[in-house]
């Protein structure tokens, strides 16, 4: 065991862990943070998707040891009341059926917006294209990304 700081969510937070336990352990596990979800496990699916500083990555993946300074953030940091305009978008356009990988398309979609204010539909497909939602809501998502990013068709 190791002793890791990190921030997560602007806040300052200790852990005890083994180095290479996935972050996802860490977020859910240890620090109680269970919005960030376990899909596969092998980095394929996307559910467990947060930023480490603004870019996006799959926590699954994500040795505690190879975090680091850089700032974590859920999608509990977000934003804390459901402000964020692509949390926003997703009620607009009733994006979920079951929503359980709902948190980590919605990071995913903050991340390309960050860096990609405008996206055309192609940037947004390609960004999202390794995310799988079993329920097949992909046209409702495309639409919020586009409602977020001020470009609805």
């Amino acid at each position: 065991m190791a002793s890791f700081a990190l921030s997560v969510n602007g806040k300052k937070v200790t852990v005890e862990a083994e180095p290479d336990m996935p972050l996802l352990w860490v977020l859910r596990d240890l620090i109680q943070l269970h919005g960030t979800k376990y899909g596969c496990g092998v980095g394929v699916c996307g559910a467990c998707v947060v930023h480490l500083d603004d870019d996006p990555v799959r926590s699954c993946m994500v040795g505690v040891q190879a975090v680091g300074n850089r700032k974590i953030t859920t999608i509990e940091g977000l934003s804390t009341d459901g402000s964020h305009p692509v949390q926003k978008a997703w009620i607009a356009e009733n994006v979920p059926q079951c929503g359980y990988c709902q948190p980590g398309q919605i990071m995913e979609a903050a991340a390309l917006l960050k860096k990609t204010p405008r996206p055309s539909r192609d940037e947004i497909r390609e960004a999202m294209a390794e995310h799988y939602c079993r329920c097949g809501t992909y046209p409702r998502i495309l639409k919020a990304i586009e409602r977020a990013a001020g470009v609805k068709k």
